[in-house]
């Protein structure tokens, strides 16, 4: 058993302030902590967050795995960038780690291979690829991730860029690697996370449907007030 095991069949929250909003109101550890409290009380069965800090508060506020990754400013890869990244988000406490696992290149020019060795090395984390599309799903799993999610897709120029989730994509990694593939990316409503588990899907991510006020009444005042 591990981590993974207590995501099977559930809802995973992403706790995270807005990436492209530096003012974001919720951009505060404490305050990613008590969301983060407040969903796992709901049902949620793991929290994904973004950056040590978080990680730590997070950490010490839940009782599920936490999913840490660190976002990092860079042309093309984002999501944990480098391998020092990884290994400084799991000492923070994330039982596992998201890391971009597209083909691009890396602000440390190493490898997802590398960045997967550190881990190892280093801590006792646990490995998640996210990746956009089927082939960099098999690549990592050949490189040692634990799971895949299909975070990036509709992000690189290998994905299609569609509103709603690449449920296609959720379907083909089912069927093409044998580790949990986690659903994730713009899932925003029921309907969605029930198509994600029909087609293969381990658990679902969803993120700023449920934590980010910001992101949701933003998105509600533009549907009454079209521009």
């Amino acid at each position: 058993m591990n981590a993974f095991d207590d995501l099977a069949g559930g809802l995973v929250v992403s706790c995270q302030p807005l990436v492209d909003d530096p003012d974001d109101p919720m951009r505060d550890a404490y305050v990613q902590a008590r969301v983060a409290a407040a969903v796992v009380r709901g049902g949620a069965v793991a929290v994904r967050a973004n950056g040590p800090e978080d990680v730590r508060a997070i950490r010490a506020a839940v009782d599920v795995p936490v999913i840490g990754l660190h976002k990092d400013g860079h042309a093309d890869v984002f999501i944990t960038p480098t391998a020092a990244h990884a290994v400084e988000i799991a000492m923070a406490g994330a039982h596992i780690v998201a890391v971009d696992a597209t083909d691009r290149p890396r602000p440390d020019g190493r490898t997802f291979v590398d960045t997967v060795r550190a881990l190892r090395e280093h801590t006792d984390a646990l490995v998640l690829a996210d990746v956009s599309t089927v082939a960099e799903g098999v690549a990592a799993v050949e490189a040692g991730a634990d799971a895949v999610a299909t975070t990036l897709s509709g992000y690189t120029a290998a994905s299609p860029r569609t509103d709603g989730p690449d449920l296609a994509l959720v379907a083909r990694l089912a069927a093409a690697v044998p580790v949990p593939v986690l659903a994730e990316g713009r899932y925003r409503d029921v309907e969605q996370i029930g198509r994600a588990f029909a087609a293969g899907a381990h658990a679902v991510v969803m993120g700023n449907a449920v934590t980010s006020p910001l992101w949701i009444t933003r998105r509600l005042v533009s549907a009454i007030r079209p521009a």
